[in-house]
């Protein structure tokens, strides 16, 4: 029987085919796998630049491109006939002979970009000063040498990115601009997802390579394997290599903290560790964020994640102003009022909560008896926002013990004024970081970190920067548009969104915000009919849209108005200013591929030039 994996462009092929070829496609390959007869079979592809690539037949017009090794096949793409044969012809495969990765060259096109790299004898490559045996240490193909030797700049190396596999581009894009032998060999260990290679790696053993490439490949030994691949998001089946090592690695003896920008995957790397700890976990699971809409957003996340309703139902997702009020609900037998004389705060309720524990567990039993506790582990995501009290109360709802909190948070999101480390609440953390960003390209992740400004504090001792925080793809720059009224500002609105749609956006995928509650009614009523999302800033906190229009960035409005009777204190003033910052920064960067921002009369000051 045929060892299937799966590459993460299949599902977006399959999507851009008719139903009727789609469908002869799913069950060419259910067919495949049960190696009945009148199955595809691999067909040999003549000037093929790997001996390994070969072709399925899938439909009428339609082949898979596969690269085979005895009975295992990896499907890279699903492509019309004279397509696929070029795809097949132009790339070559290998296996990265440090991490054990699979990588993909465009072989093809390398060949043409050679000769423009050549130079005469006496001048001097860039990589000159490196010794080949070094080169090799950071992964770089043997094959590949020769050309890396052609380069002569930093230019050089970055037009060679679109052609190269990530794991050559990366260590010599480091070296490239200056770096270290060592600060290159860390950006190729990032790469990893997988624990190191136990033993030299084999270039030759495709499944051992694929196995340790997730976001790559995954395998489907059945039916039932393959449609969920096929219908699943990406995030849930290929995650990047820092997500799916961070999510799910085993036994953390200390606190996790996970920093990372905006759409660098920190939601993602939280589910993922959800799902893990739920299936290879010793007990319950709590799963917390900051608000009961995120919370909510989160739990339909889950149920794509883990199709397994055993496993599923070892999860509870909350924020944690509900699980103050759960806890102290079970111990007093009814739902305690936060409304009337009688009533208490839900700060108040967190502090009850926290006193409830300890009467209930103790301090001493975390590691002598941990099933006293309400959970086993804890994920917590949106960390910034969490407040001293709450953390307080989370820390005591699991025991001391491994794989008890995993946190995951970005302090330059903060919405709210929270701004502690977590060694300050009796939370010492082994720390790590997420510096690509998947969601944003390049373009709109410029214009976000020149808004947001300098380093911010919170969570991690000392203050964290955005300096590192990159894209992996390019796009359109944001669209900063002045009008002349707000009516002209919101009949340009509904002009852009009717736009996007037109262009085949669907509705769900464009979000429109403001900064008021006032503004957002008044976007709602400009796009009477049409159905994408409205909301202020704060409520488009933790999702992600194809298309985002912000209106209303205007002086006077973003920063918000200053009170009657501004605090005296400048500290307080400037905390209160990068608070307006962080909340337009998370409004920008929920757009995957177009930012749009409008305003009237004078822009917001917080608007880069």
């Amino acid at each position: 029987m045929p060892r299937l994996a799966i590459g993460p462009d299949l599902p977006r092929d399959l999507g851009a085919l008719t139903p009727s070829a789609r469908r002869d496609v799913v069950v060419a390959l259910r067919r495949f796998l049960l190696n009945v007869a009148g199955a595809p079979h691999p067909e040999r592809v003549r000037g093929a630049r790997d001996p390994r690539v070969a072709t399925l037949r899938l439909a009428d017009g339609l082949r898979g491109v596969v690269v085979r090794q005895r009975d295992v096949y990896w499907l890279r793409t699903v492509l019309p006939d004279p397509e696929s044969w070029a795809f097949a012809r132009r790339h070559r495969y290998g296996v990265n002979p440090v991490i054990g990765v699979i990588e993909e060259w465009d072989a093809e096109a390398l060949e043409r970009v050679e000769p423009a790299l050549r130079r005469p004898a006496a001048a001097q490559g860039l990589f000159d000063p490196v010794c080949d045996g070094d080169l090799l240490g950071l992964g770089l193909d043997v094959q590949a040498l020769p050309l890396f030797r052609l380069i002569a700049s930093e230019a050089d190396v970055a037009a060679l990115e679109p052609l190269l596999p990530p794991t050559q581009y990366a260590p010599l894009a480091v070296l490239a601009r200056g770096g270290t032998l060592t600060e290159a060999w860390r950006e190729l260990d990032g790469r990893r997802a997988t624990a190191e290679p136990a033993g030299p790696v084999d270039p030759d053993d495709l499944y051992t390579a694929l196995l340790r490439s997730p976001d790559r490949a995954v395998f489907v030994p059945d039916k039932v394997a393959l449609d969920r691949v096929l219908r699943a998001p990406g995030w849930c089946t290929f995650p990047h290599p820092p997500q799916h090592r961070l999510g799910k690695t085993s036994g953390y003896e200390h606190p996790v903290l996970v920093l990372g920008g905006a759409g660098t995957g920190k939601t993602v790397v939280a589910l993922h560790r959800a799902a893990y700890l739920a299936a290879h976990g010793a007990g319950p699971v709590l799963l917390v964020t900051f608000s009961q809409s995120l919370a909510e957003e989160l739990s339909a996340q889950l149920d794509l994640l883990i199709e397994d309703e055993v496993i599923r139902k070892r999860v509870e997702v909350a924020n944690p102003e509900r699980l103050a009020v759960r806890i102290v609900t079970d111990a007093e037998g009814r739902r305690p009022a936060l409304v009337g004389r009688q009533a208490r705060s839900l700060a108040e309720l967190t502090d009850e909560a926290l006193r409830l524990l300890s009467l209930a567990t103790g301090d001493l039993l975390d590691d002598v008896d941990p099933g006293h506790k309400p959970y086993r582990h804890i994920v917590v995501d949106e960390a910034q926002d969490i407040s001293a009290a709450q953390w307080r109360l989370l820390r005591a709802a699991a025991p001391h013990a491994r794989d008890d909190l995993f946190i995951v948070g970005d302090p330059h999101q903060r919405v709210t004024d929270t701004r502690l480390a977590l060694a300050a609440v009796g939370i010492p953390t082994e720390n790590h970081a997420l510096a690509v960003s998947y969601r944003l390209s390049w373009e709109t992740l410029s214009f976000a970190v020149r808004l947001r400004g300098g380093p911010s504090t919170g969570l991690a001792r000392g203050a964290t920067d955005l300096h590192g925080l990159t894209a992996t793809q390019h796009g359109e720059p944001p669209l900063v548009r002045a009008y002349d009224s707000p009516e002209s500002e919101l009949a340009g609105l509904r002009a852009t969104v009717e736009s996007w749609l037109a262009d085949g956006v669907a509705a769900e995928a464009i979000a429109v915000g403001a900064r008021s509650v006032a503004l957002v009614r008044e976007a709602r009523r400009a796009l009477d009919g049409l159905a994408v999302r409205t909301a202020t800033f704060q409520h488009l906190k933790g999702l992600e849209f194809e298309r985002v229009a912000l209106v209303g960035v205007a002086e006077g409005v973003v920063p918000e108005p200053a009170p009657a009777d501004p605090p005296q204190d400048p500290y307080v003033r400037a905390r209160t200013l990068q608070r307006e910052r962080s909340i337009l920064f998370v409004a920008c960067t929920r757009a995957r591929s177009k930012l749009y921002i409008s305003y009237s009369g004078r822009g917001s000051p917080f608007l880069p030039l």
